[in-house]
């Protein structure tokens, strides 16, 4: 690239994060995140190629360096390329963000086979493909990282009409772990982050004041707000995050202790009063 440029890349101390799913909701607010603690960011989008760059502009607004890929994860195994492409583009790769997913809101007995594939593809196959490229760029390049996998409460409980979601998710999580075990000798950590209901285009609620949304069925009583997740992605992602791995963060507002099916469905506060 010419220098000069906003991607012109100049050797330096500073490191580097790719964020799949980064054009909107949880993965633009984490690339913005670690772009204002001084990473260069690679964003990948599916769709919304606008929205990816919209947030390489708040990435730049930073000072730091932003590159843009197209990515669809349920073209495997091909798609992951991806990260060795940004990962070239930004000279290396310190931090891998597992942001991309989707999901199914379809009773168990009437999905079909394409559905459940294409959401375990982008909920569990690319991230476990997309993992592999990064640690193995991070191993050559001798001095550690970090890969944080976006999971979900659904993680760790289920939901009626999400089963290949929880599958998929479910499957994420214990895949972090033996991450973890395996890629410890080389300095690499690997986390989970589990959000609950967070104000993103995915639960059609982007942009709104989530103080102003009520949900009695959470115990914090409202939405999160993608930042808030991103807050936790970035200690994970950063140097005080050094003695963490192998575990799963919930933000999610208490919505674990309810029950995310309670905590998305009670529509009154009565459950507080003994």
């Amino acid at each position: 690239m010419a220098a000069g440029s906003p991607n012109a890349y100049t050797p330096a101390d500073t490191r580097a994060a790719v964020i799949t799913g980064a054009d909107s909701g949880i993965g633009r607010a984490t690339a913005v995140r670690l772009a204002s603690h001084g990473m260069d960011i690679g964003i990948t989008y599916h769709c919304d190629r606008e929205g990816a760059e919209a947030t390489a502009e708040e990435v730049r607004g930073h000072g730091r360096r932003a590159v843009v890929a197209a990515m669809d994860l349920t073209l495997l195994p091909g798609a992951v390329d991806v990260i060795d492409q940004l990962a070239e583009e930004l000279g290396r790769i310190d931090v891998l963000i597992n942001n991309a997913g989707t999901g199914t809101a379809t009773s168990f007995l009437d999905l079909d086979h394409a559905t459940v594939r294409e959401v375990v593809d982008v909920d569990l196959i690319g991230p476990f493909l997309c993992g592999q490229r990064a640690a193995r760029r991070m191993i050559g390049q001798g001095d550690g990282g970090r890969i944080v996998n976006v999971t979900s409460v659904h993680e760790h409980q289920p939901r009626v009409g999400a089963a290949p979601y929880c599958a998929a998710k479910g499957g994420l999580g214990l895949l972090t772990q033996v991450m973890a075990l395996e890629l410890a000798e080389h300095g690499i950590t690997v986390n989970a982050v589990a959000p609950g209901e967070i104000a993103t285009p995915m639960t059609g609620q982007e942009d709104r004041d989530v103080r102003a949304e009520k949900r009695p069925g959470i115990p914090l009583g409202r939405p999160g707000d993608a930042r808030e997740v991103a807050s936790v992605i970035a200690f994970l992602a950063g140097s005080e995050g050094s003695y963490v791995t192998g575990a799963s963060w919930a933000v999610d507002g208490g919505m674990l202790r309810m029950g995310p099916m309670a905590g998305s469905h009670l529509d009154s506060d009565a459950w507080r009063r003994p």
